[in-house]
């Protein structure tokens, strides 16, 4: 009986010891921003309790006052400092190079075009064209490229 209670938790564990892919950038830059966000709102919450503080010390002193109760020095706390608006800058993102950050160094230019090859006589052939034109029984064709509307945007 304990020996089956056993393997049947052990079954009902088992999805829990499966491993989680590793986070994303995108993942990793959105929790940063939520643990920043969260630690934004913990100063705020801080800000409005110390003047709510503030707020209920000098009402109590005031009435103790005008009762005339004795009321003793006022203790000398720090002022609450205002945390201002939330402004996020993700530096993880910012602070890497160009390379690290996913672009890409411009290709270098091409020397001379891709589709023209010197030959032994130095005559210049089309890319398709291996033989030259004096031993080939017809002439070499040249393909024109293929003209684009300019207006119509390319599809991809």
């Amino acid at each position: 009986m304990k020996k089956s209670l056993f393997v049947v938790l052990l079954v009902a564990a088992m999805p829990v010891m499966a491993k989680l892919p590793a986070p994303t950038p995108e993942l990793k830059a959105k929790s940063a921003e939520t643990a920043a966000k969260q630690a934004w709102q913990a100063k705020v919450d801080g800000y409005q309790l110390c003047q709510s503080q503030d707020k209920v010390a000098a009402a109590y002193r005031t009435s103790a006052q005008a009762a005339g109760k004795p009321v003793g020095p006022v203790v000398a706390t720090p002022p609450c400092s205002d945390p201002g608006e939330f402004k996020y800058v993700n530096t993880d993102l910012d602070q890497r190079p160009l390379e690290a950050a996913g672009a890409h160094s411009p290709a270098t230019p091409a020397a001379s075009p891709h589709n023209t090859r010197e030959t032994d006589a130095g005559s210049k052939t089309s890319g398709g064209d291996t033989a030259p034109a004096a031993q080939s029984s017809q002439p070499a064709t040249v393909k024109e490229p293929s003209t684009r509307n300019s207006a119509e945007p390319s599809k991809k």
